[in-house]
């Protein structure tokens, strides 16, 4: 694919924002390959004036405040007359906050008009350079200079210009170039018969203006224009082009508007000449209280489907007070093909349904409380509507405890709920959880019993009691008894020059629930949860109030770690353990087999970093009574110095999934490096998602060609697709967002997300008592 096509949109982006912060990328931009030094050095003589002879101050222009102010200059040797004395030799001439240096210095006093020549120096409205000669009026601000080379303070620009005019705040520059290349390697370079710079608005405007890519001309510009600062302006986005066998031409032009300082929208038409064309739309406001997002997308007709489309969503926060928060997370779109269709990421098409939600949430000193609404939509033409989840409308929700401070806490868990549905008959539920406990720890155990009775009851829609055959109002009430202990030992030990803490920290956890009936009641929001490490220390295998697990059983766990004392460092941790069931768990969900006596599956999670560099985790599971394995996981990753990454998983869920993942970020010099992605299905034998690609990095311009082969819809059938970038720092980017993509599917590729994710080790004991009653 050639650079040419790819640029040939920028000449109709006219008056065009390149930079405007609506299209900012995720990922700043990367100027470590760049020069310490500036194109135009910082002046030594800037800060301090040097020795030699000077004249009193003497009064210029009038500031905006109307206070006069004076002219200093100073220089080895000072000649002329008294009217207009001549410095010469280290000249300096500051004038507020501007600055000048020349090896000669000719001022006339009456006129406040000066003429500098040899070496000029000058500074001021973010502007620096060096010129051959200058001259000015001071009185009235006004600069005339030859054959400079100036630097912007605000940002990376650079360049050089036959001469040019300053008056104030605006400047104009003759036979003028700009980039943000250093001089040494001009990789892109904008060349114009003027450029026009209004440091007040933060523009400039280019005429004449033709884009040079090292030395070969791309495009011409009749007029352009140009950021010269980090402000927001509206204006043009450059547009995303793409060529597809469903969409056929993809052409999406943004249009940034800056409405006020707390509030901006972008526009964004966007034309596919297989299926018509649409609107979309954003806008974001922030408030000192709160803030949001609004996106919404129409297309009066698409030919792919017959017929109109449409989505919206919208985020947001507002802060009711100090302990109150409204939130909002609503979503809708037009039809369950939707995603499928305006989505090219596996996250669209692994979407079933859509989900929204509105509340008001609170939060104080030992209580958490809230009133919320959710709803859930369609997403997948496969499906019917009977598969979605109950709406909750309204939901309201309670967690209260308080530490008496005589080794005793207290509090309640309580919900209230009305579910609704599209299809099935619902009703209301009220569950409440109060319990007590006595928190029990020193310095190397603890021991947390902990006594709950818990209360559920309903009141549902005479067609569901009818079916159910339990009457309107059934109810449950279960006591619940946990006995949480553990201890810690440790040891220092030394390794390989390094002292490390070494932990053993064993764990018991008893569980205690009655058997109750609960055949006649309904099943709104109760699912099993995934059993993990987490659940074996749990009070109940559901979530949701629908179902009370019994239980006569006993948690037999172990973890050990090592960390290194200098740095906190988790060199390596395990952790192995199994629940042993005293008798059978008769409570279940329809179609759920009863849990028999004997013991769980093991859980062994484990991870172990050889080197800084290298970590290496895995996760197993498996069902002694069946001799099978049920759950198995490995994953390792690898960090190339300062850029760079490896990432291998391999995932196993019986009769679910068995996947592999291999993903890498390698650097081949500062420059180069090439990237790639290989998810597939060994259990499929299909790839999910296959990434190829190569990108090259500069200090001013940066090179991406990548192809992705991925699923594109339901069915299965997979799409191929050629994505390419120029990106040219500090100006702008032609081409599709590539770095969007390689983020989603290469966890790494930004170092700094590394630190979003939580790292997948087992959890041990917890650093320090905290309440083992409270609801899943």
């Amino acid at each position: 694919m050639r650079l040419l096509p790819r640029l040939l949109p920028l000449p109709l982006c006219v008056v065009a924002a390149l930079s405007a912060r609506a299209g900012e990328r995720p990922i700043p931009h990367n100027w470590a390959l760049c020069p310490v030094e500036d194109a135009v050095p910082a002046f030594a003589d800037f800060q301090r004036a040097p020795e030699g002879i000077d004249i009193a101050p003497l009064q210029a222009g009038d500031r905006a405040d109307g206070q006069r102010l004076p002219i200093d200059i100073e220089g080895d040797h000072l000649g002329g007359t008294d009217a207009n004395p001549v410095f010469q030799g280290n000249v300096t001439m500051r004038h507020g906050s501007q600055f000048m240096g020349a090896d000669q210095l000719t001022f006339d006093k009456a006129e406040g008009r000066y003429k500098a020549e040899g070496s000029v120096r000058f500074q001021a409205n973010g502007l620096r350079l060096r010129a051959a000669r200058a001259e000015g009026d001071q009185n009235s601000n006004t600069h005339t200079m030859q054959d400079l080379q100036y630097q912007l303070l605000s940002r990376r620009g650079n360049g050089k210009a036959d001469s040019l005019n300053l008056a104030g705040q605006e400047g104009s520059l003759r036979g003028a170039t700009y980039s943000t290349c250093p001089p040494q390697a001009r990789h892109w370079e904008l060349e114009a018969s003027r450029i026009d710079i209004d440091n007040q608005t933060g523009w400039a405007r280019a005429y004449g203006a033709r884009l040079q890519v090292g030395h070969v001309p791309v495009l011409y510009f009749p007029f352009f224009m140009f950021p010269t600062d980090e402000r927001r302006r509206s204006g043009l986005l450059l547009p995303s082009i793409s060529n597809s066998g469903r969409n056929g031409l993809d052409w999406t032009q943004p249009v940034y508007l800056n409405l006020a300082p707390n509030y901006d929208a972008t526009l964004s038409p966007r034309i596919m000449t297989a299926r018509g064309a649409l609107l979309g739309g954003q806008f974001r406001y922030l408030q000192e209280a709160g803030f949001g997002t609004v996106n919404a997308w129409w297309m009066p007709r698409d030919r792919l489907r017959d017929r109109e489309r449409g989505s919206f969503d919208f985020k947001g926060t507002h802060n009711v007070s100090a302990h109150w928060q409204a939130r909002a997370d609503l979503a809708w779109i037009s039809d369950p093909r939707y995603l499928e269709d305006f989505s090219s990421s596996l996250d669209g098409l692994a979407r079933a349904n859509l989900y929204s939600s509105l509340g008001l949430y609170g939060i104080g000193h030992g209580w958490t409380a809230g009133v919320t609404a959710d709803h859930w939509q369609l997403a997948d033409y496969t499906l019917t509507r009977g598969v979605l989840p109950y709406d909750r409308l309204p939901r309201a929700f309670l967690h209260w405890q308080r530490d008496t401070g005589m080794l005793l806490a207290y509090g309640v868990d309580a919900e209230a709920v009305r579910f609704q549905h599209p299809v099935y008959a619902a009703g209301a539920r009220f569950d409440a959880k109060p319990w007590i406990s006595a928190p029990l720890a020193g310095d190397a155990w603890f021991v947390r019993p902990t006594l709950a009775w818990r209360y559920t009851s309903y009141a549902l829609d005479p067609a569901l009691a009818q079916t159910l055959g339990s009457g309107k109002t059934p109810s449950r009430a279960q006591s619940i008894f946990s006995l949480d202990a553990g201890l810690f030992f440790d040891r220092e030990v030394r390794v390989k020059g390094h002292d490390y803490l070494q932990s053993i920290e064993p764990r018991l956890f008893y569980l205690n629930v009655p058997y109750v009936d609960q055949s006649g009641m309904p099943v709104f929001d109760t699912q099993p949860l995934t059993f993990t490490w987490q659940q074996l220390f749990r009070d109940n295998r559901y979530t949701g109030g629908d179902r009370q697990a019994d239980a006569n059983q006993l948690t037999l766990a172990v973890s050990t770690r090592m960390i290194r004392q200098s740095d906190g460092f988790q060199r390596f941790e395990a952790s192995i353990g199994q629940i042993r069931y005293f008798r059978e768990s008769l409570v279940r969900l329809p179609g759920e087999p009863i849990t028999e006596k004997g013991n769980s599956a093991w859980v062994v999670d484990t991870s172990y970093a050889p080197t800084d560099r290298w970590t290496i985790g895995a996760s197993y599971q498996r069902d002694p009574k069946f001799k099978r394995t049920d759950l198995a996981s490995l994953r390792a990753r690898y960090l190339f110095p300062d850029d760079g990454i490896v990432n291998i998983n391999y995932r196993y869920r019986r009769a679910q999934l068995e996947q592999v993942d291999f993903s890498f970020l390698y650097p081949i010099n500062p420059s180069w490096s090439v990237v790639g992605r290989e998810y597939y299905s060994l259990r499929d034998r299909k790839t999910l998602e296959g990434v190829a690609g190569v990108q090259w990095d500069s200090c001013c311009v940066a090179v991406r060609l990548v192809a992705r082969r991925y699923v594109q819809n339901r069915a299965g059938q997979l799409g191929n697709t050629l994505m390419f970038e120029i990106e040219l720092k500090g100006l702008g980017s032609a081409g599709q967002d590539i770095q969007t993509t390689l983020r989603r599917s290469i966890l790494g590729y930004n170092r700094d997300d590394l630190y979003l994710v939580p790292p997948q080790t087992a959890t041990g004991q917890p650093s320090k008592p905290a309440p083992a009653n409270t609801t899943p």
